[in-house]
């Protein structure tokens, strides 16, 4: 009888040992917390928290200072993705993603033998979408933000005046994109320098074009002597931006795709944003299995994962476009049914080939070069935001009278049905080019509760990679019981559909692990591997408290109070 009764303890211990989660390894703060790509951008979003800022005030803060701060990827010329979760439990998103010109059509970029123009939508001028980033920031303002303006721009202006200290991490950027620039740009180009580890950049142009947005808010940008210099620049270097396509620009509130996965609530980005759909096909389809038995970045696991994202990879490239232009499926397409079905010759014996996995039966592509914050005020208000220029500094363009370079969003569409994009993935119709069209996106901010609480805020740059990075984030901390900075380190693994590869981060994975795969059917992208998304994320803690994850893979910093 004592030895049932001790058994029973130490089963019950061995249990609740189990289900504690796990003590956090990043930055705890009591309030409230911002977690970006600079150092920079965090704490002028934190500080306008502290001054009596709400989240959205914050947001606006940050990406504006991530413009100034992080030019690689955050933006003026761009665009962008926002999920909200208020305190209350409302939840939104607002779609600030760039749109094709007016003058855009579906064979724009091919020649006249049917062939896509080589770089034609990747670098310059005819790269360039009409940018959303403003728009976006100044619908958040109006909306929801609670200080004024100028409270939340002066420090971003400031910032641009006194300049940015160059870190390591972006002299090499910087370093490796140079011929680039001037290849775009001419040798007189302010990043035809050569900035080393230590330097200070200033921006005053971009600090004057930050002055215009707050005297004239939205106008400021779209309007007057700013969208008339920029489309100027972009035209006369054969682009397709009008100052009528600036003027007719307006950021669109969505309704996020909000989906259970086990005892949790996802809210994440709907189309033109392709990551809530497909990180809801991805979960749902992996839901039905003992994901945590299987253990982390095991062999099951990295299977399990896989045959759902081929899957669901398929579906993406097929039916999704923006739902302005297209009707997407998503009844069908998420429903459990359906789901089911598309797993039913799943089998932990071997792989599937991609070749023998088509989109769906159901009747009737992108950027590593993008930044993710996000943001939880001391009232609870929850922003995860995704922003891009889609490459590397865009299509290089950098407008040295107003400060900032220009997207190369339009290669996000589908040039021509069944030819990849610069990140290898293969659009079909729903993504073909038109007439103020957004382009199909990975961005993939999302927001996570956990009994009707909040429990995570979650997202990455990695274009195609953008997804996986995300869910398998969410998983670590969910079913495998990682804290939230160890989660965001965990080495991570892609795959897409086509290529038929899976994708390793060079470090954290056994060759013994690849080999198995390999005896299965599966094939390993070999040589030298990009890292995988740099996921910033904040987890909050049973006692109310916030865990920041700033991922080590860049600059990326947590900063609260």
């Amino acid at each position: 009888m004592k030895k049932t009764v001790l058994l029973l303890f130490i089963l019950s211990v061995c249990y609740q040992c189990k289900k504690q989660p796990a003590s956090p390894t990043g930055l705890v703060t009591e309030q409230a917390m911002v977690v970006s790509a600079r150092e920079e951008a965090s704490r002028i979003g934190s500080e306008i928290m502290q001054k009596g800022g709400n989240a959205f005030d914050a947001m606006v803060a940050t990406e504006m200072a991530l413009a100034v701060a992080y030019p690689f990827a955050g933006n003026l010329g761009g665009g962008g993705f926002m999920v909200y979760r208020k305190e209350n439990g409302e939840i939104g998103g607002l779609d600030y993603r760039e749109k094709a010109p007016l003058s855009a059509h579906k064979d724009m970029y091919l020649d006249s033998l049917g062939n896509v123009v080589p770089k034609m939508s990747t670098v310059g001028a005819t790269a360039v979408g009409v940018p959303g980033t403003v728009a976006g920031v100044m619908e958040v303002h109006e909306k929801y933000g609670s200080l004024p303006l100028k409270d939340i721009l002066q420090p971003v202006i400031k910032l641009a005046k006194r300049g940015v200290i160059v870190t390591e991490k972006q002299a090499k950027r910087l370093d490796s994109y140079k011929e680039r620039f001037i290849e775009v740009n001419g040798d007189s180009t302010k990043f035809a320098l050569g900035f080393k580890m230590g330097d200070t950049i200033k921006y005053p142009e971009l600090a004057n074009t930050l002055e215009s947005i707050l005297e004239n808010g939205k106008d400021g940008f779209y309007k007057g002597e700013v969208a008339q210099k920029l489309a100027t620049f972009i035209q006369d270097r054969g682009g397709f931006v009008t100052e009528e396509d600036l003027a007719k620009y307006e950021a669109k509130w969505r309704q996020p795709i909000v989906f259970n996965y086990k005892d949790l609530k996802v809210i994440s980005m709907s189309p033109p944003s392709s990551g809530g759909v497909t990180i809801n096909q991805i979960l749902k389809m992996m839901e039905p299995y003992n994901v945590s038995s299987y253990g982390h970045n095991s062999l099951k696991t990295v299977q399990l994962f896989t045959e759902a994202s081929r899957r669901a990879y398929a579906d993406r490239n097929y039916f999704l476009g923006d739902p302005d232009f297209v009707d997407i499926p998503l009844d069908v397409l998420l429903s459990d049914s359906y789901l089911t079905k598309r797993m039913a010759d799943f089998s932990f014996e071997k792989a599937t080939l991609s070749s023998a996995v088509s989109h769906g039966m159901v009747d009737i592509v992108e950027s590593r070069e993008t930044t993710h914050y996000s943001i939880v005020d001391a009232d609870g208000n929850a922003i995860s935001a995704t922003t891009t220029l889609n490459g590397g500094y865009g299509s290089k363009l950098y407008s040295e009278e107003l400060g900032f370079f220009l997207n190369n969003e339009m290669d996000d569409f589908s040039a021509k049905p069944g030819v990849p994009n610069m990140f290898g993935l293969i659009g079909a119709e729903a993504n073909s080019i038109a007439p103020e069209k957004r382009m199909l996106s990975s961005m993939t901010p999302t927001i996570v509760e956990k009994d009707g609480k909040l429990y995570m805020v979650v997202g990455t740059p990695g274009g195609s990679t953008i997804i996986t990075a995300v869910v398998q984030t969410i998983l670590n901390v969910y079913e495998f019981n990682l804290s939230m900075q160890d989660a965001v380190n965990a080495p991570r693994f892609h795959h897409q559909w086509l290529p038929d590869m899976v994708t390793f981060e060079e470090e954290g994975f056994s060759v013994d692990l690849k080999s198995q795969l390999e005896s299965k059917g599966y094939k390993i992208l070999e040589g030298r591997t990009p890292i995988i998304g740099k996921v910033d994320a904040i987890r909050v803690l049973s006692n109310g408290k916030l865990e920041g994850g700033a991922d080590k893979r860049g600059d990326d910093t947590a900063i609260g109070f």
